[in-house]
This record gives C-alpha cells, structure tokens and sequence, in this order.
C-alpha cells in the first residue's frame, strides 16, 4: 500500500472544490489521458439444463454514485470519490449489462440472450440491480473490493416474479494501484459470474 495514495483519497473526499482555478489548468487537465479498464464475461457451465427460451436483460439498476464511468472508492464508510486518472469503458450499469449476456449466452444453454431495448419478444425478462461495486479503504489501509448484485426473473407474459436471489462477493487489492484495484474486481466477477449465468439458465 502506498500512503501517499490513500491519503490521496482521503483528501479527495474530504477537501472542498477549490474556487479560483484558471481556465487553462482546466483545460490542460481536461487533456489529459485517463486509464480506461475494461472488464471480461465468464460463462457458466455449458453442461445440464438447456432451453430455447428468449431472456433479455434489462439495464441495470444503480445508485447515481455507482451508474458512472467512474471508479467508486470510499476513503471512509461515509465519504465517496473515485479513483484518479482512471475509469471502466463505459457506464458501470452497461458494462454489466454486457457481462451478463455475454456470459448467460457463453453457456450455450439458453436460445436467444440480448438487451431489453432490442430483440425479439422475450419469454423472460432478468432485472438487475447493483447495489455495490466500490473499493473501500480499510483501517490498515488496504484495498476492499465489493460486488453485490441483486438479479430478478420475470415470466414477460404476465409479469410474474420466477425467482430472485444476490450475489455478493468481497476481495483485497493487491495494492492500491488502479489495475490491482481493477484485477480484483475482475477476480470477484470470475467466481460470481458463471454462478449468476448458471443460476438464470436454470431458472428462466
């Protein structure tokens, strides 16, 4: 862990914006690259139940601190920010919602997976909704990981709840480095993943 770093977060969140700052330095810092992660699917077993049922996957669900390109770090239980100079490839709920078709369809046990607003009518609708995806700084100073998503399963014809059910997951960074923090997230998504996608095709 580096100090410098954590306390770096911590001053992020703590420290008022500062008035007076020139246009150029804005616009210097606007130029500036970011670090863009991306993150990859794991796909269930593709062995046991099959269906040729249609699921489509809804955008999910967020808290506007988490439905961003931005990396949530919490210095403190109350405080957040994000992660500097860096950020996902695209707004949290869509990455996710590209993670879960990705890896429901690599099961090959399901006819047909796609986005909600595209398709064809579906026999089944899966609601998402992520209640954490953050980096939490820890009293030592160490980096926890934090993935909880709830999935719902809905009949298209009448609405019907099939099943419902969280997946939650924590892990430690490496270090405090954004491709450790952003491996660790990966690390946690390759155990809830495959659990998750084997989860719908049974019981969609």
């Amino acid at each position: 862990m580096h100090p410098h770093l954590t306390r770096r977060f911590v001053l992020l969140a703590a420290m008022p914006a500062l008035a007076g700052c020139s246009a150029v330095s804005a616009l210097n810092a606007a130029a500036e690259p970011i670090d863009t992660f991306d993150l990859a699917p794991v796909a269930g077993s593709r062995t046991g139940r099959r269906t040729s049922r249609t699921l489509l996957v809804a955008t999910p669900e967020a808290p506007a601190a988490i439905a961003s390109d931005r990396i949530l770090i919490r210095p403190t239980p109350a405080a957040i920010t994000y992660l500097p100079d860096a950020r996902w490839s695209d707004d949290l709920t869509r990455v996710i919602q590209s993670l879960l078709i990705r890896s429901i369809s690599g099961t090959t046990r399901i006819g047909y997976v796609g986005q909600a607003d595209g398709g064809p009518v579906p026999d089944t609708a899966l609601l998402v909704r992520i209640d954490a995806f953050e980096a939490r700084v820890r009293p030592d100073t160490s980096i926890e990981i934090t993935i909880d998503i709830a999935l719902t399963l809905l009949d298209d014809r009448d609405q019907r709840v099939v099943a419902t059910r969280s997946f939650a997951r924590t892990t430690r960074a490496a270090d405090d480095s954004a491709a450790a923090i952003v491996a660790a997230f990966q690390s946690v998504l390759d155990v809830i993943l495959p659990v998750m996608a084997d989860w719908v095709v049974a019981a969609a």
